[in-house]
């Protein structure tokens, strides 16, 4: 079926607070050097202990406002795609559905951790040109900081705060979005979590404290062999090859990851974008981060094709092909 949504609106947001490598010297045992050899993180957002990711939402969206002069009031779905949620209850869509006084709207939350915003496209394009919805809010944020163990040094190093949001609305002619590839391989979900009411998966024990486990060569490894191959299988979907590609959007995870990948697609670092030297790994929020980013830095024009590629906790993946219409 024909995309009849088009995305026409970006905003993003981060904390003010900064943890630098220098601050994390304070609290492991790490350096600079060392961080920035392994990931190419230099800092990262974090939010106040009384800010959430709700809030970090409306933040974001209020930016998208006042950058696009958009109205909201007719908004008819917000998806926020987050492992971070306030409450398990309510949803943190529903606590921005209030705090933004939209009036008549559908709100969820999805969780597909580091693929969350590729996920969260995916299905408002599938809303919209099913004809069920008009205007959909998609959000990526996260506030990874209150799940980080910081006496871990193998992953308090890497996450961070912030998020992103777009908004998606009906059109029938200019569509941004051309094509999408989605996966899971669940099994490989031990390698990647943080624990809730159960502390088992596939009958194996798990740290029950809550906070982000991982284990980083085997998440490392599962990516720079799958992403490869699942962008060239997106791709194969169109008529477009990577040298159609103006721009490779990929999940901020690890910068030595990105140029793995992009070795192996392969796809020129030159044209690949990200956010991760001074916003770090920030989960569901990577890709509209760097989106934004590409926007405001006037990297990112209209007309542009556009991979996004989203991967991580699940161990789930998703990407999108997209035109970009602002």
């Amino acid at each position: 079926m024909q995309s009849k949504a088009q995305i026409t609106a970006i905003g993003s947001y981060v904390p003010a607070k900064r943890l630098t490598n220098a601050d994390l010297e304070k609290l492991v045992e790490t350096n600079d050097e060392w961080i920035v050899k392994r990931t190419g993180i230099k800092e990262r957002r974090i939010a106040n202990d009384d800010e959430f990711t709700s809030d970090i939402c409306v933040k974001a969206v209020e930016n998208l406002i006042k950058k696009y002069n958009k109205v909201i009031d007719d908004v008819d779905m917000i998806i926020v795609c987050t492992l971070t949620p306030d409450f398990k209850t309510p949803s943190v869509a529903s606590l921005v559905q209030a705090k933004l006084g939209i009036p008549h709207t559908g709100a969820i939350d999805l969780n597909a951790a580091c693929a969350g915003f590729t996920y969260g496209l995916h299905i408002a394009n599938g809303l919209i040109t099913a004809g069920l919805n008009k205007k959909v809010l998609v959000i990526g944020a996260e506030t990874l900081s209150k799940i980080v163990d910081y006496t871990d040094r193998t992953t308090c190093i890497l996450f961070g705060d912030g998020g992103g949001a777009v908004l998606v609305e009906h059109h029938e002619q200019a569509a941004s979005f051309l094509s999408s590839h989605l996966g899971s391989v669940g099994e490989m979900g031990k390698h990647l979590y943080a624990t809730n009411l159960s502390t088992k998966m596939s009958d194996e024990a798990l740290s029950s404290s809550g906070e982000i486990v991982q284990n980083g060569r085997e998440v490392y490894k599962w990516a720079v062999n799958t992403v490869p191959k699942e962008m060239r299988d997106l791709l194969n979907q169109t008529s477009y090859t990577l040298n159609d590609v103006d721009w490779f959007i990929p999940h901020s995870a690890n910068l030595r990851m990105i140029e793995s990948i992009c070795e192996k697609s392969p796809f020129p670092i030159e044209k690949t974008l990200h956010s991760l030297i001074y916003y770090g790994n920030t989960s569901a929020a990577t890709i509209p981060l760097a989106l934004d980013k590409g926007v405001d830095d006037g990297k990112i024009k209209k007309g542009d094709t556009m991979l996004l590629f989203g991967f991580g906790g699940g161990l789930a993946y998703s990407g999108i092909l997209l035109k970009w219409s602002i």
